[in-house]
């Protein structure tokens, strides 16, 4: 696992490392029972403040996605998928209202917005089909 920070993001440190540890478990990179590096380990690695590191860890427990075992370190949960759909529908959410933020300061209307919407899940579909084909 890597973990990227950017202090230009406009985003908290502590944010960034959770989201980033949350996508790599989502996404099945940190699989289940998977040690974490150490809350120092990592704070030194990333050359930040072990508190921050504390609290990205600490957030990531209270949403179920690791545990903390004192002196042992910290571990990837099973996934719960009732956790896991209600993460991703969270994050489409998300995506969503940025989207529309933006629409708006374009004077786009709702029209607009399905026929661009539309056209993205006609792309990804259509290139779903050309990796599919080409692993064939």
């Amino acid at each position: 696992m890597r973990v990227v920070l950017s202090n230009s993001a406009g985003v908290p440190l502590y944010q960034q490392i959770k989201e980033q540890v949350g996508t790599a478990i989502l996404s099945g990179e940190l699989a289940e029972g998977s040690a974490l590096p150490s809350v120092r380990a990592l704070a030194r690695d990333l050359r930040i403040s072990i508190i921050t590191t504390t609290r990205a860890y600490a957030e990531l427990a209270a949403e179920g996605f690791i545990a903390t075992v004192p002196g042992k370190g910290a571990y990837v949960l099973p996934l719960d998928s009732a956790l896991v759909r209600e993460q991703l529908l969270r994050r489409v959410e998300d995506g969503l209202q940025t989207a529309l933020d933006a629409a708006l300061r374009a004077g786009l209307d709702r029209e607009d917005l399905i026929q661009i919407l539309d056209g993205l899940i006609q792309a990804e579909h259509e290139y779903a089909s050309a990796q599919e084909g080409m692993s064939r």
